[in-house]
């Protein structure tokens, strides 16, 4: 039976990934911090490894005789003290790499992000060749894109190391997108950046878990893939449809032009560093860069290379959250 270690299995992506690899008839050992995170991970299938990203020889030993590594886990919030984020997705990257050479894994897939071009050029129909900012704005795009580095560059004959960029990770049980979607509603927080007339691209979790999993097959060493649901969709579209899983609607003309709340996000993220307050902002530069403006990405080197084909559509994953 082929055997895989995952990071971040408790997490949304993980916990999908978990019951993807399972169904597979794969076994599965899956690093968990804590008895809650274990009994999630038990509950799927896996085998927890108690531990974390500081602790390289619990990773190691989780890691034995597992053909690869899924490396998953991150600091996904889009604000933060630098140091903190640094050592989640930069060191962190780092110890589960050194723990997967130290264990021989012959092959480890890290789950990269499109945010790490957040700073450079529109990201409009990009693909893997569009190159990283020399100034990436926010600390989530600046450590991931220094994490997908510390993958391409560990890369080797021994280990072979592929990065795959999903765009927009949606689905049902979603805890880190959706939930955040729904408190700013039923607050009365939300609203659309130019009436949310603009493309995204999407990639539902059973998607992405096709590309891992297909990036850990067919994946060629040192390369990035991107993967999405397809064609784009409109923003205002996709949230209204999301939200109606949810019994919500979202409001249909509260909207800030792109130019006055980009004006927006740098005043509440310098009274945040002023003033100190608690929490996230409520709007930064990345959020506004991911999710204000068009950002769609070209997959075709995941289909060419991969054999991907996004199993799951935007209109079975919406039916299935209902």
């Amino acid at each position: 039976m082929p055997q895989a270690f995952i990071t971040g299995g408790s997490g949304f992506l993980g916990r999908n990934m978990i019951t993807f690899l399972v169904n597979q008839g794969w076994k599965v050992n899956a690093l968990v911090r804590s008895k809650k995170a274990a009994a999630i991970v038990e509950n799927l299938g896996a085998t927890p490894i108690t531990g974390d990203l500081k602790d390289i020889e619990a990773m190691q030993n989780g890691m034995i005789n597992s053909q690869v590594v899924f490396h998953s886990a991150a600091y996904v919030r889009d604000w933060g003290r630098y140091k903190d984020v640094y050592q989640d997705n930069v060191v962190g990257t780092e110890n589960v790499l050194a723990a997967a050479r130290a264990a021989k894994v012959p092959r480890f897939i890290h789950v990269g992000t499109e945010a790490v071009l957040v700073g450079g050029p529109p990201i409009i129909n990009v693909d893997e060749t569009q190159p990283k900012p020399a100034k990436p704005i926010g600390v989530y795009p600046k450590t991931k894109g220094i994490a997908e580095d510390r993958v391409i560059a560990a890369n080797s004959t021994e280990m072979i190391t592929t990065v795959v960029r999903p765009r927009f990770i949606w689905g049902k049980d979603d805890t880190t997108l959706l939930p955040r979607l729904v408190e700013s509603v039923k607050k009365g927080q939300f609203s659309w950046i130019d009436q949310g007339k603009y493309l995204t691209s999407t990639c539902h979790v059973t998607n992405v878990c096709e590309g891992m999993f297909l990036a850990a097959k067919h994946g060629k060493g040192g390369e990035i893939y991107f993967l999405t649901d397809g064609k784009p969709i409109e923003v205002r579209e996709f949230f209204t449809a999301l939200l109606k899983t949810q019994g919500l609607e979202p409001p249909a003309n509260r909207s800030l032009p792109k130019s006055v709340a980009q004006i927006l996000a740098v005043v509440i993220e310098i009274s945040w560093i002023i003033f100190k307050l608690k929490g996230d902002p409520t709007l930064t530069r990345t959020a506004l860069k991911l999710m204000g403006e068009e950002v769609t990405v070209n997959d075709a080197k995941a289909r060419r290379e991969l054999g991907y084909k996004s199993l799951v559509t935007i209109e079975t994953g919406l039916a299935e959250m209902k």
